[in-house]
């Protein structure tokens, strides 16, 4: 085989032609906060976790968050974590855009965390701000100033979670940058039209406020947790204009989904609808039985045919859920 020579600067050239542009992120409309499916000793169960994506695809969600919350990214090691974003790019990355979530309350960790994943191909990064370890608004600033030359990025605010709120001063001071695609907030309403009245792209970080905050209040769409389990739903909520009686329809499910916190309900979903082992990390466990018989009561009125996965939904017992400590 004859190898044909290429210079650096040809390299360069195509990496930079193959890159994600930051307007390529901001289009999204529905990002699935994706889960991380396991096997029974805790390692990922990577062939649930390709047919789950490509229910998202099917579903028309447009891209993935890959170990973010919601796919307990703070329960994996690093090497795991570039790992699952480095097999989503390979297997879906021309069907759908992936996020990385690659935060971290250290900005040194952060930066690296951030380089590994761009260099596996991820379109974004998502960042969260520092949490424990809280720091000052000049602190913030500096912190999403040195991870944002990198790549197209969605800074992350959840208070709840952080313990610390992004105020507006902070996302203002860094949205000149041209990698800023835009924040995922989950403050409300108020805040989202703070930003979109500045021309600032905002996704809804909650379910059950994203259908007033798309249709309302100018957000561009959801980075949703629900959309897991009927992204052909969240996508028909932000595409097709304001529908009450749709998002009134999925409110119980979405309020079902936080009843404790995420991914707890969501985890207990999926394994009851078959899509996923219900196998936990701890210090997840599953909802009480009560809670699982509920959310067989809530797939029959949205209907089945509108959840992810083929089988019936079924209320699991105690003994069926496996929980891991090592991994």
């Amino acid at each position: 085989m004859t190898l044909i020579p290429i210079s650096w600067s040809a390299l360069i050239f195509l990496f930079l032609s193959h890159r994600t542009s930051t307007g390529d992120i901001t289009g999204l409309r529905v990002i699935t906060a994706v889960k991380t499916p396991y096997l029974p000793d805790g390692r990922f169960d990577l062939e649930a976790y390709d047919s789950l994506i490509n229910m998202q695809i099917e579903g028309g969600a447009e891209g993935v968050i890959v170990g973010g919350t919601t796919g307990e990214g703070h329960l994996m090691s690093w090497d795991e974590h570039i790992m699952l974003i480095g097999h989503t790019v390979n297997c879906f990355g021309t069907k759908i855009k992936v996020v990385g979530n690659t935060g971290s309350n250290s900005t040194r960790e952060a930066i690296h965390a951030t380089e590994q994943g761009f260099a596996v191909g991820m379109h974004a990064a998502l960042h969260i701000n520092p949490y424990y370890g809280k720091t000052s608004v000049e602190g913030l600033i500096s912190h999403f100033e040195a991870v944002l030359p990198m790549g197209p990025t969605i800074i992350y605010n959840v208070p709840s979670r952080t313990g610390q709120d992004i105020p507006p001063a902070v996302i203002e001071a860094v949205s000149s940058f041209s990698n800023m695609a835009g924040v995922k907030e989950c403050v409300g309403h108020e805040r989202v039209k703070c930003y979109t009245d500045k021309g600032i792209t905002i996704w809804s970080g909650n379910d059950d406020e994203c259908h007033d905050s798309r249709w309302k209040y100018g957000a561009t769409g959801v980075i949703s947790v629900a959309s897991n389990l009927i992204p052909g739903l969240m996508r028909k909520l932000m595409y097709e204009g304001e529908n009450t009686a749709l998002n009134d329809k999925l409110l119980p499910l979405m309020k079902w989904l936080f009843c404790q916190p995420n991914p707890i309900a969501l985890n207990t979903a999926l394994a009851q609808l078959g899509v996923a082992r219900p196998v936990f990390r701890l210090p997840y466990v599953p909802l009480p039985l009560e809670k699982r018989v509920e959310f067989v009561r809530i797939v029959e009125s949205i209907g089945r045919e509108n959840f992810v996965g083929q089988k019936e939904a079924r209320v699991l017992d105690d003994d069926d859920f496996v929980l891991i400590s090592r991994y």
